[in-house]
């Protein structure tokens, strides 16, 4: 189902497969995670932080338990102290890197 079927089915947005994209992937912090991941992956959580930047722990936390119960992001968590976790993504998240190039190329192309 392509975006011109939407028009050809009498149905919401959220019970396409566009929505249910969108609910996997969309806010704010979702997508910078994911290209943070495939850019170098593992990343450690503060080490994740620092790169982002403004985004606080509160919300990170709970945008990569998101991202990890949606099956796009691994958690590993080490045991020793101070504790250690990295995130990668899993191969679920690696089918969409070819998407994230093309938003890469259209913001070369059009910046």
């Amino acid at each position: 189902m392509g975006i011109s079927d939407l028009n050809s089915e009498n149905m919401a947005i959220q019970d396409t497969p566009f929505g249910y994209t969108m609910s996997v992937i969309g806010g704010k912090w979702k997508m910078i995670i994911l290209y943070l991941l495939a850019a170098k992956q593992p990343v450690r959580f503060n080490e994740m932080q620092r790169q982002i930047g403004t985004i606080t722990y509160k919300v990170l936390s709970a945008q990569l338990k998101e991202l990890e119960t949606d099956g796009l992001v691994i958690r590993k968590e080490f045991p020793q102290i101070p504790p250690k976790v990295e995130y990668s993504l899993t191969p679920k998240a690696q089918t969409l890197l070819p998407v994230l190039e093309q938003l890469c190329e259209w913001g070369t192309q059009n910046r």
